[in-house]
């Protein structure tokens, strides 16, 4: 059996925005809230694969070099490339192009960001990376440092669920997640729990 966490990373300096692509430092308080669920499962993850943005990344690696296990950086996994909105605020956004960001939010499928990456592409190597993940591993314990768009989609791959139903998932800093995994039959244990 193939046991998954998932965790997204803490809160960023700078406050709430769609940083997308953008580097941006963890905040004291986003990093000890990532701490405490990597505290709650360190013995039992056997290997971390992470997002390349350092909000993921660096606690990610950090963690794996205390524990002397793999962590592999996955590309696939960085965020959705909000384009134009890259750095703003929702109130910036609906100031910039308005509307647009009720219309994205209410079906992501339908608009992509201006100038940024589609929706579909984006699950297309969501998807990419999670295959690969089922390919290399049938057993062990896997911990994804993640983004909140990431994964959203890893769950709705795991749910078999349409990507607008990812709209409807609450995905809090530090939200964490766990799937297990048996005979290539993938399974959501819980969601959002708190530790």
């Amino acid at each position: 059996m193939l046991t998954i966490d998932l965790l997204r990373h803490g809160a960023l300096q700078g406050g709430v925005k769609y940083r997308g692509s953008m580097e941006e430092a963890l905040t004291e308080q986003g990093r000890d809230s990532m701490n405490q669920v990597w505290a709650h499962i360190q013995q039992d993850v056997t290997s971390i694969i992470s997002s390349p943005l350092s909000r993921c990344a660096e606690p990610a690696q950090s963690w794996a070099k205390e524990r002397q296990i793999p962590c592999v950086i996955e590309p696939l996994l960085q965020e959705l490339h909000y384009g134009e909105w890259e750095g703003l605020t929702a109130a910036e956004i609906e100031q910039h192009t308005p509307n647009q960001l009720a219309k994205w939010r209410q079906d992501p499928t339908l608009l992509s960001p201006p100038q940024g990456e589609s929706m579909l592409l984006f699950a297309a190597r969501v998807k990419q990376a999670w295959t690969q993940l089922l390919a290399q591993h049938q057993d062990g314990h896997i911990l994804i440092v993640a983004h909140s768009g990431s994964m959203r989609l890893l769950l709705s791959l795991v749910l078999q669920a349409p990507i607008v139903s990812t709209r409807h998932l609450q995905m809090p800093y530090a939200c964490w997640s766990r799937v297990q995994v048996k005979a290539q039959q993938a399974s959501l244990c819980f969601h959002g729990k708190r530790v």
